[in-house]
């Protein structure tokens, strides 16, 4: 009988992590930690189930990386989070870890399993080695013990130790304050915690990101509005029209998103700013590539290059291209060399031809975040 679920906690913002992507979106080969993690687990044993917890902007991401597991959108705090997980367990006992302990010891999960029925909590930890001091006195070393996850936990017991508004650091902690016992076992120096990036080098099973680039591709078109500013790649255009768009129009900035959101397989604009959502009525479409940018980033890629052509009978792009440049190296953190402008027009031919709008093809080029060399 399949008696215990594994919930793996991946929503944090990483905020005290020093590097440039989210810990649980760096690389291990082609691999995100978080999956890299939840798959070396569930090799170690049969669970019942398998929740990721997963940080409410990246949760429609994280699904496509996987079937077999079940995902829930994360709080804002560890606690919350894990309640949240709690809602889909079914089995007697539950295993919590942080993705941040990516390589734990398959012995420390069998202990843990093992160990089921002694204690309302199972808890790794490792003995300390040097002295201790609290509040400038020296206490007993022996005394002092550190605590790591997983832990395996009876899960009716835990639901009700975090019904309260109290935020605990771990589960022994909110298990122990409704006085249920806990039981301790050997932890593993293995199990180390990645907190601020620079424990990446103390760890040995983790393997560098893959050399692999990816290209995704953009197209937008929009069809022009008289007595409407016009805006191209977050630049104001001299025009007598503007766009028909529910944003601003920014065909520059939408074909750009569509084109980073190829190259990492997360969707479309649409996906992330629907048309008929009334937030984004009339929006500046630079804070959306930034925000785009920003996703980016955060889910372990580097923007290496990007590329666009603008079809337009009108307006003149080429006394543009400079400042559409500037403004575009600025939100994507690459320098203009990088950014690549080219204009044509519709020969008499089509809606362009015809100048009844603008339409933008863009190719974005990325590869994945080398922590390796940070």
């Amino acid at each position: 009988m399949k008696e215990t679920t594994l919930i793996v906690l991946c929503a944090g913002n990483s905020s005290r992590f020093e590097l440039q992507a989210k810990k649980q979106w760096l690389r291990i080969e082609d691999e995100p930690l978080w999956l890299y993690v939840t798959k070396r687990i569930d090799s170690f044993h049969n669970f019942d189930k398998i929740i990721v917890v997963s940080h409410q902007n990246e949760l429609n991401y994280m699904k496509s990386f996987s079937d077999k597991f079940d995902f829930v959108a994360g709080g804002s705090t560890r606690q919350q989070s894990i309640k949240n997980a709690l809602q889909k367990v079914t089995s007697p006992y539950v295993m919590i870890t942080d993705v941040a302990r990516c390589c734990i010891p398959k012995n420390v999960i069998q202990e843990l399993i093992n160990s089921k029925d002694i204690a309302s909590c199972i808890v790794p930890v490792l003995d300390v080695s040097d002295t201790v001091i609290y509040k400038n006195e020296t206490i007993n070393r022996e005394d002092v013990k550190l605590i790591q996850t997983p832990q395996l936990s009876n899960t009716t017991i835990l639901k009700e130790a975090l019904n309260t508004s109290v935020e605990f650091t771990d589960e022994s902690s909110a298990i122990k304050n409704i006085n249920q016992s806990i039981h301790y076992i050997k932890g593993s120096k293995e199990s180390i915690k990645l907190t601020f990036g620079k424990e990446l080098h103390q760890i040995d099973c983790l393997s560098e990101p893959s050399k692999d680039f990816f290209i995704g591709s953009g197209i937008d078109i929009h069809q022009f509005e008289e007595n409407k500013p016009m805006v191209l790649g977050g630049v104001s255009i001299e025009s007598q029209v503007g766009f028909k768009a529910h944003s601003d129009g920014d065909v520059v900035i939408h074909s750009i998103i569509d084109a980073l959101l190829g190259a990492i397989g997360a969707g479309d604009i649409g996906e992330f700013f629907p048309d008929n959502d009334p937030q984004y009525k009339g929006a500046d479409s630079k804070e959306l590539l930034k925000y785009i940018v920003s996703f980016v980033y955060n889910v372990g890629y580097e923007i290496v290059n990007i590329d666009l052509t603008i079809l337009a009978e009108k307006p003149k792009i080429n006394p543009y291209k400079d400042a559409i440049k500037t403004q575009l190296s600025s939100i994507i953190g690459i320098t203009k060399q990088r950014i690549n402008i080219k204009a044509t027009r519709g020969e008499k031919m089509g809606f362009i031809g015809r100048a009844e709008g603008v339409a933008v093809l863009s190719n974005a080029n990325l590869k994945f975040y080398d922590w390796k060399r940070k």
